[in-house]
């Protein structure tokens, strides 16, 4: 049995859940509130941090429109758990908070959980630039120029070969020209990592996907071995759906005219077949995409926007094309069943205060995409996803012909370098992909950066431009903001001059509108 590797690090994850605490702390408005006969300052209501982070996450591109409403107050909740904030007591550490009026605060200082420490972007990109001229060359051959080839191709022709020799050049020919299945293999694997390194922006893969992690032999199944629908066909049966899960997802997804359930129907009984199906997934050992693949997917959701829509569809053909042939079956017919169901208008409703496709979503979130250790915004990330794959999942598991393509254009190029120069070490480096202009580790580092600073500047503007504040509470914000992030601040209101502009009171005495004057009358006397 094949040894898998295990499963990376939450890095994305972690990063994500670090940046919405810092945005949380800096963005959400504080002001004083009374509670038992006495006046408690700077903080905030439970509601009011549901209604505020609710709407944050909603316009978020990580998170997007399906967030709930119940998985923000999870999130509050993780928030407490982990310090991020406390009660008006401060207590904290317990996940006991509810949508109410209990009131709650910032600590002095909130704890930043420590990112996974991955290798230097530098050395990983070397790294793989070194394993991929190993990998690309002809077992136990070195690189040569082609030059050299041609000089000495032209001092063979000068000489007078024996034919016992010529005999056995020819054979050593014929034998070269047999490509290795490992070399084969090895060409799957570098192919897919160059497009997903391209396609995703790194600068390395180190921390999302190991070569290791790519499976040739699942690839290539999951490409040749499908219905004419694209849905992969299992050879081994025993790995496939139980047949009475097939026969209710088919019953749902082409609901009412579904001619494979053949017993009487009643009144509830698209709810108990849903059940059905939901509990056969829910129950399954690890997810859909499996742990081991949690942190790449994880990476997609940069992608899930819509300038980048066509990207993200490619990036994820891909991603799915590494799944172990069952899992990806499982998955197309579950996106294919959840989508027919969202767009069916004659589907009852299985939910008295959801609707369809919120109930499709929140149901098999977390059988689709989670980590194997827990992570406080696996329910956030999976929701986003799910959505994202239901929408585009015609596009996403469609197969990406021209990985085939570039893989055999390799193969034959080798073959055809060795006919040609049979005596001679060939090396045959790939071409390389462009979806966009490819950058140094130092200046991905510095875009990184400069666009947080950009969002964390557009939350700035939004304190200065809000009209419903007051200005004793917008300068306890702009304190906060200056205290959290002193260099955006200061470009900001680089004298102190400038934000006495902003702060400066409003006259208590308005000029008046209208000219109260009287009149003046002329004289009717002539």
């Amino acid at each position: 049995m094949e040894t898998r590797p295990a499963a990376p690090a939450p890095y994305r994850a972690t990063k994500l859940w670090n940046e919405i605490t810092k945005y949380f702390r800096a963005g959400m408005p504080l002001r004083k509130h009374r509670q038992h006969f006495k006046r408690h300052g700077s903080c905030f209501t439970a509601s009011e941090a549901v209604d505020w982070l609710h709407e944050v996450l909603r316009n978020n591109s990580n998170f997007g429109p399906e967030v709930t409403r119940q998985q923000t107050i999870q999130l509050l909740r993780k928030f407490l758990k982990n310090h991020v904030i406390e009660d008006i007591k401060g207590r904290w550490g317990s996940e006991s908070l509810e949508d109410n009026s209990a009131l709650y605060r910032f600590p002095a200082t909130s704890p930043v959980k420590p990112l996974p420490s991955p290798c230097s972007q530098k050395e990983n990109l070397e790294n793989f630039s070194r394993d991929k001229e190993r990998l690309f060359k002809l077992p136990h051959l070195s690189r040569r120029a082609f030059k050299r080839h041609e000089l000495l191709q032209s001092l063979e022709n000068l000489e007078k070969t024996k034919p016992d020799r010529i005999e056995e050049n020819e054979e050593d020919t014929l034998h070269r020209k047999e490509i290795s299945q490992e070399y084969v293999k090895e060409t799957w694997r570098n192919i897919i990592l160059i497009h997903l390194q391209t396609i995703l922006g790194l600068p390395s893969l180190e921390e999302v996907l190991q070569p290791a992690q790519i499976i040739p032999e699942y690839v290539i199944y999951n490409m040749t071995n499908t219905s004419k629908h694209g849905v992969v066909i299992l050879q081994n049966k025993s790995e496939d759906l139980p047949h009475w899960v097939l026969s209710a997802m088919k019953c749902l997804a082409y609901w009412p005219r579904n001619n494979d359930m053949s017993q009487a129907t009643y009144s509830g009984f698209e709810r108990d077949v849903f059940r059905t199906v939901a509990d056969y997934f829910l129950n399954l050992p690890e997810p859909l995409l499996t742990f081991e693949y949690y942190e790449l997917f994880v990476n997609i959701l940069d992608l899930l926007q819509p300038h980048l829509e066509r990207i993200a569809v490619e990036a994820l053909q891909i991603c799915c094309l590494l799944l172990p042939p069952p899992n990806r079956r499982k998955i197309q017919l579950l996106m294919r069943m959840i989508s027919r169901m969202s767009e069916n208008v004659d589907m009852p409703r299985l939910h008295d205060a959801m609707g369809t496709r919120s109930l499709m979503i929140q149901t098999f979130s977390r059988c689709v995409l989670c980590c194997a250790e827990e992570v406080d915004l696996d329910e956030l990330l999976s929701t986003r996803l799910v959505s994202f794959l239901m929408d585009h999942q015609q596009e996403i598991f469609k197969v990406p012909t021209y990985l085939q393509v570039a893989v055999r254009d390799h193969i034959e190029h080798m073959k055809m370098a060795q006919c040609k120069y049979p005596k001679e070490e060939i090396c045959a480096i790939l071409p390389t992909y462009s979806y966009c202009k490819q950058i140094t580790p130092q200046e991905f580092e510095e875009q990184k950066v400069s666009t947080s600073q950009a969002a964390v500047a557009e939350l700035l503007e939004n304190i200065i431009k809000d009209k419903n504040l007051s200005v004793k509470d917008k300068k306890k914000k702009l304190k906060q903001f200056q205290k959290e992030y002193p260099l955006i601040y200061q470009n900001r209101f680089p004298t102190t001059e400038n934000e006495a502009v902003l702060l400066e009171n409003k006259p208590t005495i308005k000029q008046p509108m209208l000219s109260l004057r009287k009149p003046r009358f002329r004289s009717l006397r002539y």
